[in-house]
């Protein structure tokens, strides 16, 4: 599986690479600071081994701690049969709000397009303003809701569909 896009622009130095085993404690921190009722360490355990699924890391290097690479976000989502779906998606709270989490979901919609999908769906607490806000500037809409998806809060299906390339057009019967 390979990265989708290796360095960011700007004045951070942000490299993607395919989530490994190594990074799970990482993760399992950002995860723990993100989200209410957060993945366990085997349920990315599981993703890393998963066939269709897709599993990045962000990071980025610290210059003022000796230069060492911090991971700062990551994602999964799978690709089955010409539909993607992002599983899960999070930025450390120390770097919200400097656009790491567009830049990765670019990256990773590219992949999902490479990898022959044709629409991408998410769900998104019905709460969560940011986020909805981030993958409406993206180009998903929200499609429908699923009522207690979180057990303690509703969820809102969006969906993002790719523009039809050239050849992607049915032939007339």
């Amino acid at each position: 599986m390979a990265a989708p896009q290796t360095a960011k622009p700007g004045p951070q130095s942000l490299k993607i690479n395919p989530m490994t085993g190594e990074d799970i404690a990482e993760v399992m921190e950002i995860e723990m600071l993100s989200f209410p009722n957060p993945w366990s360490r085997a349920q990315f355990e599981s993703e890393i081994r998963n066939p269709v699924s897709f599993s990045y890391t962000v990071r980025t290097r610290e210059d003022g701690r000796g230069g060492r690479e911090r991971l700062v976000a990551y994602i999964v989502f799978w690709v089955v049969h010409g539909e993607a779906h992002v599983l899960n998606i999070a930025v450390h709270t120390d770097f919200r709000r400097e656009g790491i989490a567009t830049w990765l979901m670019e990256a990773s919609l590219g992949v999902m397009r490479e990898n022959l999908a044709y629409e991408v769906y998410l769900e998104v607490r019905r709460s969560n303003a940011a986020a909805r806000r981030l993958y409406s500037n993206l180009g998903f809409k929200e499609v429908f809701e699923r009522k207690n998806y979180y057990g303690d809060e509703d969820a809102i299906v969006m969906r993002y569909a790719f523009e039809e390339l050239p050849g992607d057009e049915e032939e007339g019967l």
